[in-house]
C-alpha cells in the first residue's frame, strides 16, 4: 500500500505544472494568478520576490518562470531579461516569459533564450491563454 501511494505522489507531482511570478507587484500578480489558472488549470502558481525565493522555486521543480520587466528588489540583477539570460545558462530545462508592454523588452528576452511573452495590457486575452498553453502542453 505505501509503494501504491509513493507512486502516485511521484506521479501527481510530476503533473502538476509550477508557475512562478517572479517580481510582480500586488495588482498584476493577481491579474497573472487568473489568467495561468484559467489557462493551465490546476497548475500550482507561487509569487516571488527574492533571489532565494526564486532558487528555492527551481529547487522544487518550476516549470515556467514569469518575468517582470523591472526586478525592483531583491534580485541579483533590476532587469527581467538579465535574469533570464542568467538562469538559461544554469537552468536551461525551465521555460521563461517577460511580461512586459515594450516590443523591444520582449525580443531581448527572446534573444535570451525565453518563449514569446505577453504584455500587462494582454493579461486575460485569448492570446495569453494559447502562449500559456503552448508553454506547458498538457
Amino acid at each position: 500500500m505505501n509503494e501504491f501511494l509513493t507512486a502516485t505522489q511521484s506521479i501527481s507531482k510530476q503533473m502538476t505544472r509550477q508557475v512562478v511570478l517572479i517580481g510582480h507587484c500586488g495588482p498584476d500578480a493577481s491579474y497573472l494568478r487568473m489568467a495561468v489558472s484559467s489557462a493551465l488549470r490546476g497548475a500550482k502558481i507561487t509569487m516571488v520576490d527574492e533571489q532565494k525565493d526564486l532558487q528555492r522555486a527551481l529547487d522544487d521543480g518550476a516549470d515556467l518562470l514569469l518575468f517582470n520587466r523591472v526586478l525592483d528588489y531583491g534580485f541579483d540583477t533590476d532587469e527581467g531579461v538579465e535574469m533570464i539570460r542568467k538562469l538559461r545558462q544554469t537552468h536551461p530545462h525551465v521555460k521563461s516569459m517577460l511580461v512586459s508592454n515594450f516590443a523591444e523588452a520582449q525580443q531581448a528576452a527572446i534573444a535570451a533564450g525565453a518563449l514569446p511573452g505577453f504584455g500587462k495590457r494582454e493579461i486575460g486575452s485569448k492570446r495569453v491563454t494559447e502562449l500559456l498553453r503552448d508553454a506547458l502542453p498538457d
